[in-house]
Order: C-alpha cells, then sequence, then structure tokens
C-alpha cells in the first residue's frame, strides 16, 4: 500500500506492470485497449498498474511477468559495472518498483540483484558527492534513479555543513569556569580556617 502523503510513493504505483490472466476476468475489458469486448478472456496478457496487479497477484487472479528492465541483459550490465548504467532511463523508481515486485515475482534472485545494484552504485555516487564541486550538477546526476539522487543530495548537503562548520564556524571556545583562581579558602583544610 501507498504512502499516502509520499508522492514518490503514489507515482510508482502508477507504474505499469504487464499480467498474464488466469481467469476470465468479466466487465474488466476497459483494462485492456486493444480489446473489443467487455470481458478479459483467460491467457490475456494486460499492461495494468502495479497497485491494481498487485491486489490481483495476491489474490491468484494473474500472474506477474518482470518490466523487461529487470530482464538478463540489465543484469549483465549491472554486473559488468554498475556505476555506468542509466537506471533513471529505465524507470525513475528502479528499486522501489522492484521492492514492491519481489515477493509476488516469479523471480526469486530480484530481491539479491536489487541490493547488488545498489551496493555497485552507492559507493561511487557517495564518493562523487564528496569530491564534486558543490555549485555544479554533475553530469551523472542524470543516470540516478530518484531514490539515489536523494541519497545524493543528502550527501552533498553533508558536505555542505561540514565546509561550513570546518571553515566558517565558530571555533572552540574556552569556558568562562577556566578563566577564574579557585579561592584560598577552598585550598586550605578546615583546621587551618580558624
Amino acid at each position: 500500500m501507498a504512502n499516502y502523503y509520499d508522492l514518490d510513493d503514489i507515482l510508482m504505483e502508477e507504474e505499469y506492470v504487464t499480467v498474464h490472466f488466469k481467469f476470465e476476468a468479466k466487465g474488466l475489458g476497459v483494462l485492456d485497449p486493444g480489446s473489443e469486448h467487455d470481458d478479459i478472456e483467460a491467457g490475456a496478457v494486460v499492461d495494468i498498474p502495479l497497485w491494481l496487479a498487485h491486489d490481483l497477484c495476491l489474490r491468484k487472479f494473474v500472474s506477474i511477468k518482470l518490466p523487461s528492465f529487470y530482464n538478463e541483459r540489465i543484469r549483465k550490465e549491472i554486473q559488468a559495472d554498475a556505476s555506468c548504467v542509466d537506471l533513471g532511463r529505465y524507470c525513475p523508481y528502479f528499486y522501489e518498483l522492484g521492492l514492491r515486485l519481489a515477493p509476488i515475482s516469479p523471480d526469486p534472485t530480484l530481491g539479491s540483484f536489487l541490493l547488488y545494484c545498489l551496493q555497485g552504485r552507492y559507493k561511487d555516487m557517495l564518493c562523487k558527492a564528496h569530491t564534486v564541486a558543490l555549485t555544479t550538477a554533475p553530469k551523472f546526476l542524470n543516470l540516478l534513479t530518484r531514490e539515489e539522487t536523494q541519497l545524493f543530495e543528502a550527501a552533498r548537503d553533508s558536505v555542505k555543513s561540514y565546509n561550513k562548520w570546518r571553515f566558517q564556524g565558530a571555533r572552540l571556545e574556552r569556558a568562562a569556569v577556566l578563566g577564574r583562581k579557585r579561592r584560598l579558602n577552598a585550598l586550605l583544610s578546615p583546621f587551618e580556617l580558624t
């Protein structure tokens, strides 16, 4: 279920997924734009939004076919060099969509593939966020997904805050207590005071 207040989560759930209907569906012909009938026959292949596909799959009414950007060719590209693959072009919600599809997917390796992909891209993305000039927008930013862009911006903000603290902020201040001398009475024993 989408987070009601998160726009990115709502947009991710509107991504279309290809499903294969196991049974005939009466009155759902409007889901298939090429259909001339009001019904969908058993065995029909239709593209529907993820939120609907998820519910229908949980009820064992349809089986989901993974989108083309999770196929073997893309996986081999990512295994070769994960940081150079343009995941944002395939789907701006690459990881979120994959996480929603993993429990209902026929491919049991989808979750581990997503983890491998993020691990391969995270280190390079973080290094670039810490070393690139803060005022210029790097051209590799177009290669990132929404989640990776948010991570990149958070890393850049942390570097900016650190630099502000390190070079422009106030240095360590001396406590007011350290400048005063102790009273002589505090150093004498109670027997010497009389």
